[in-house]
């Protein structure tokens, strides 16, 4: 099964996906530590958003090659993924059925002040959860950026709320 991790910055998906592989034995793939790894060192202060994007297509398709192999070891995977666009949830949904594997979303629909708190707080304490600073410009451009899934996007999903 493929379970994808939706929700604004600050929502919580890095921890609960910790908490869903630990459930299901499943694979973690988090964005954050990918690009804080593979990414971020080469970065300089004129790459923008594109840059970004390049790269986490790139990762994706390094992870849908190793989902792949997860599914036929019959192995949940976890994708920490982001997933703040639609289309970008739709391609995980597309590549799930043309592959006939099995697909969750997990929403992870919380406040914007929990969330900006959750965000100042990791930014402070650098803790499990910290892989680089989110600043309030990041966190406020993030708030316009995201597009919350509908009803008909969580068949079958699980929101959670707090």
């Amino acid at each position: 099964m493929i379970h994808l991790i939706v929700g604004n910055t600050g929502s919580g998906k890095t921890t609960y996906a910790q908490a869903l592989k630990a459930q299901t034995r499943g694979v973690l793939f988090s964005i954050d530590q990918w690009n804080n790894t593979l990414f971020l060192p080469d970065k300089k202060s004129s790459d923008g958003l594109e840059w970004f994007l390049e790269r986490i297509d790139r990762a994706e398709k390094m992870i849908l090659n190793v989902v792949e192999q997860l599914e036929d070891a019959h192995t949940d995977a976890i994708l920490d993924l982001g997933l703040s666009k639609f289309e970008h949830r739709e391609k995980f949904r597309r590549f799930a059925d043309e592959k006939g594997y099995e697909l969750k979303i997990h929403f992870l629909d919380i406040p914007r002040a929990i969330r900006l708190a959750r965000v100042l707080e990791r930014n402070n304490k650098k803790g499990a959860t910290f892989q680089f600073e989110v600043s309030r410009e990041d966190f406020d451009f993030m708030e316009n950026w995201f597009e919350a899934p509908d009803e008909t996007e969580m068949k079958n999903g699980v929101t959670i709320t707090h």
